[in-house]
């Protein structure tokens, strides 16, 4: 695939960031494209290497390795490197609702698998996708594609993130009449309001949006499934319901002073400064400010890394971030963590980058666990509590964070910001279907199956298999769209 001899004659060369004194006073996209040449001569260095893993989406020791949503990788960087652009959209296209996103937001699976990541940096698939989807747009390549028939069936999709939204866009080509239900007032979930702007340029999420609308989904936002309008009248009145709401309840840390002013989800502070932003520029002052204060974010994840972003643009005073977690090793582990798992080595994002460009250090502090958080007299925040801890066996084979005596340590703060992961969906849609679920709070369905146990509901993303990767949800939409429609039609024409 590629040029034969491409690997040994490039380097590895990604989109390059802007630097980080100039992004962090805007709320533009951190990356920038390559320039075309550079771009074809990344697509010559995917090898003729027999069989690729990278579009083999499988979990190995609990993390992805290869393209979950199995993208036709090999044939599009070859289309790349032959200047044949617009058949690499179409095969891009053919496994892929959003390539937008993915080629922005996704840590790229893909690329822990590449065989060429053996023993040389591997392809920039990631980038390569980007790059291949940004050309469509500006070309005038991507239009809405609505069917040719329709059928009689109606179908409710609950949930407008990556499942919800993939899932409604593949049904509605297969003819049927979709409405999908959003109760934010846009559409797009957690790739709308839960992924800052300087990643993911709501504009380009919007786009896309706008053409699943053109192609005929019907969008109800502000509509809270359970709420605005009954589960049970959505059931009565469609064919069959999709309950794709995701991992939206948060994991909380209840420690003394937790209900002070100034203790937040991180979704509270992302959600509504992205809002506010789209809103007004943020001249409407309805989202929580870290202007000029102390910031400590809990969690060292994705999420943590956007509230780290974020707080610089607001001009903290200081942002840190802690993690309970042991720090990462520098480079892989090549006998621990051989190829093609994901790497499990420390890894800088765009947060951590611009934080040590205006700090002079990292924000990180891992292996740190909570104790306290201590208000004033006002009840406000004022310091955070904070205890090393090393792990230990659990006695179940597990480990255990265990405190060590004497390190305790007092932290002045403003705002602190619970980033630290989600533990399923919200229960009223559940409740009011009487869907059953699994140990761990989701919706219990099979995947690759995704029939709950009420006959016509269906379960897919993140409510289904737990918080995950945006390429998993994908996943989940196009699998379910596709039982969907052999369950209203005996059988299926989606891929």
């Amino acid at each position: 695939m590629g040029k034969p001899t491409g690997f040994l004659e490039y380097v590895r060369s990604t989109n390059p960031m802007r630097p980080e004194e100039e992004r962090v006073k805007d709320w533009d996209e951190v990356y920038v494209l390559r320039d075309e040449q550079t771009c074809q001569e990344q697509g010559a260095r995917c090898m003729d290497c027999g069989v690729p893993f990278c579009h083999r989406g499988e979990l190995m020791q609990g993390g992805a390795s290869g393209c979950p949503i199995n993208n036709l990788i090999p044939e599009w960087n070859d289309l790349i490197y032959r200047n044949r652009w617009r058949e690499a959209l179409d095969r891009l296209h053919h496994t892929n609702n959003f390539p937008e996103v993915t080629g922005r937001v996704c840590p790229a699976p893909c690329e822990a698998g590449c065989v060429l990541g053996i023993n040389e940096p591997s392809v920039t698939i990631h980038d390569n996708e980007r790059t291949i989807i940004d050309k469509g747009f500006e070309n005038g390549w991507v239009v809405p594609e609505p069917p040719e028939v329709r059928t009689d069936k109606k179908v409710a999709v609950v949930g407008s993130g990556p499942a919800g939204l993939s899932c409604a866009q593949q049904l509605n080509r297969a003819g049927h009449n979709v409405t999908l239900f959003e109760r934010s007032d846009r559409i797009g979930g957690l790739m709308m309001y839960g992924i800052p702007n300087m990643k993911l340029d709501k504009g380009v999420m919007q786009r896309r949006i706008d053409i699943i609308e053109k192609e005929g989904v019907v969008y109800k936002t502000s509509t809270e499934v359970g709420k605005d309008i009954s589960a049970a009248e959505l059931k009565n009145e469609f064919d069959a319901v999709i309950l794709t709401t995701g991992a939206t309840k948060p994991r909380d840390l209840p420690v003394e002073g937790r209900g002070l002013k100034g203790v937040y989800f991180a979704m509270e502070f992302l959600h509504a400064n992205t809002k506010s932003l789209l809103d007004s520029n943020l001249e409407d002052g309805k989202f929580i400010s870290a202007k000029d204060k102390k910031v400590i974010v809990i969690g060292g994840g994705d999420t943590g890394t956007d509230c780290v972003g974020t707080s610089l643009r607001h001009r903290c005073e200081s942002v840190a971030q802690l993690e309970i977690m042991p720090k990462p090793e520098t480079d892989r582990n090549r006998v621990s963590n051989p190829w093609p798992q994901w790497p499990a080595n420390l890894k800088t994002d765009y947060g951590q980058q611009e934080a040590i460009a205006l700090q002079g250090t990292d924000p990180r502090t891992f292996s740190v666990m909570t104790t306290k958080f201590e208000g004033n007299e006002a009840g406000e925040l004022a310091a955070i509590h904070t205890v090393e801890v090393e792990w230990v066996d659990n006695g179940n084979g597990g480990k255990m964070p265990k405190a060590v005596e004497g390190t305790e340590k007092r932290t002045e703060a403003d705002l602190v910001l619970l980033a630290m992961g989600f533990l399923g969906p919200e229960d009223p849609v559940a409740e009011q279907l009487g869907v059953e679920r699994d140990a761990r709070s989701n919706y219990k369905a099979e995947h690759e199956v995704y029939t709950t146990n009420v006959d016509g509901v269906f379960a897919a993303g993140d409510s289904r298999r737990g918080q995950s990767l945006v390429v998993w949800a994908i996943n989940e939409g196009r699998g379910c769209a596709r039982e969907v429609d052999k369950y209203l039609m005996g059988d299926t024409v989606l891929p």
